[in-house]
């Protein structure tokens, strides 16, 4: 059988073969980065630390994002999308590395130290899988466009499900062989896969052949300039209740244990990848030109986040539900924002301004992330969801600046 799949592997177009080697990486690192976070959560709880003291370790995780992803995608211009690949599993092994010390040693800004370089590792590695989607798929045919949102749909959405199986592994490594076992079982993964892209992935994947200057990297195109500033928004309104605010809400106030808040947070990550797999065929529901079906989708999420903030707290399960549904029409979204990108980006120089894009990401997931602890400590998720609210509809009235069409 073993024989079999090797002989179907080779027969597959060689685009199609690297695309799979780029997608099975991202996969990897992705189930080791959930699993890490669920580790964290859970082991730093453990030892007497507050949820949103545990939260906080992750702050240089988002921080180091905004500028890890500029460099970046210079860096990818410069040397190839497969080397940055690779220097981003190589890193996320030096953090789970730094994370093997004794207990003892484990020191809030220890941690947090691993985590920054987790989260440059994470963004170095996204950032990489992302644009060579668009080297990749053949620009010749008849259906390109179709295709190049097609792949970029299922390897976004696979990465966040996977994202949400990693908490699930995190919670049984670390109740089956302890937290340095986990940690060190995820590092010898990330080690083989690093083998086997060193080994498999060809040189030079979106490599430009005018090396860039540093100060290339940011953006002249209004177009990616606009959907830079709709993702930011977009992905702060997600960022502003679910990082901080809904686990410890739901903790405190309805008495909802660890792996409850672990479980729910774990299945609206993985509903979340599987409904961005289906946005292709969830975006042709609005018709019309980019604009219009970016706009379109940002205020059916706004309506709604308007309605949760407008729900009584104490019915639970309506929440909940409510934020199912946030879920559903947040990954349409996304998925249809990270194909856009890929497709203004130019075709020479696209890791830059991939590069750029996420890292407008990057600062909404800070921005939500600040917001979060402080508006429920001062306010409580009421008013985190009033931000959210606000947020998705800031980037609904930003996609009326993109073009008409996708030209």
């Amino acid at each position: 059988m073993a024989d079999s799949l090797a002989i179907r592997l080779k027969k597959l177009p060689f685009e199609v073969r690297q695309y799979l080697l780029i997608t099975g990486n991202y996969w990897a690192f992705t189930l080791t980065d959930g699993a890490l976070r669920m580790l964290v959560v859970l082991y730093f709880h453990q030892l007497g630390y507050s949820p949103l003291e545990v939260a906080m370790l992750f702050l240089f995780y988002e921080a180091f994002g905004v500028v890890t992803n500029l460099v970046g995608g210079w860096l990818g211009a410069r040397l190839g999308l497969n080397r940055t690949m690779n220097m981003g599993l190589g890193l996320q092994i030096v953090a789970l590395g730094m994370l093997l010390v004794p207990a003892g040693m484990l020191t809030v800004a220890w941690v947090m130290a691993a985590q920054a370089l987790s989260g440059i590792a994470k963004d170095l590695n996204k950032m990489s899988a992302k644009s060579a989607v668009k080297v990749l798929v053949p620009s010749d045919s008849v259906n390109a466009q179709g295709a190049l949102y097609h792949w970029v749909a299922m390897l976004t959405g696979s990465k966040n499900a996977l994202k949400g199986l990693g908490f699930f592994l995190g919670g049984l490594l670390l109740s089956l062989i302890g937290f340095q076992g986990a940690v060190l079982a995820m590092a010898l993964m990330l080690a083989f896969v690093l083998g086997l892209s060193l080994w498999r992935l060809r040189a030079d994947i979106g490599r430009q052949k005018v090396k860039p200057k540093f100060s290339e990297v940011f953006s002249k195109s209004r177009a990616i300039n606009v959907l830079s500033a709709a993702r930011l928004c977009l992905f702060a309104s997600r960022d502003v209740w679910f990082v901080v605010a809904l686990p410890v809400f739901l903790y405190d106030q309805h008495g909802w244990s660890h792996w409850t808040v672990g479980g729910l947070l774990a299945i609206w990550v993985i509903g979340y990848g599987g409904v961005q797999t289906q946005a292709p065929k969830l975006t042709r529901l609005l018709h019309g030109g980019a604009r219009a079906v970016t706009a379109g989708w940002a205020s059916a999420l706004a309506v709604l986040a308007i309605l949760l903030a407008l729900l009584p707290l104490v019915q639970v399960g309506w929440l909940v539900a409510g934020l199912l549904a946030f879920g559903v029409l947040f990954a349409i979204n996304s998925s249809w924002h990270s194909y856009l990108i890929v497709h203004y980006a130019r075709a020479d120089g696209v890791s830059m301004d991939v590069g750029f894009y996420y890292m407008a990401n990057a600062m909404g997931r800070l921005l939500g992330t600040l917001l979060s602890g402080w508006l429920y400590m001062a306010y409580g998720l009421s008013a985190c969801l009033w931000v959210a609210s606000a947020l998705v509809a800031a980037s609904a009235c930003m996609a009326l600046a993109l073009p008409r069409q996708h030209t």
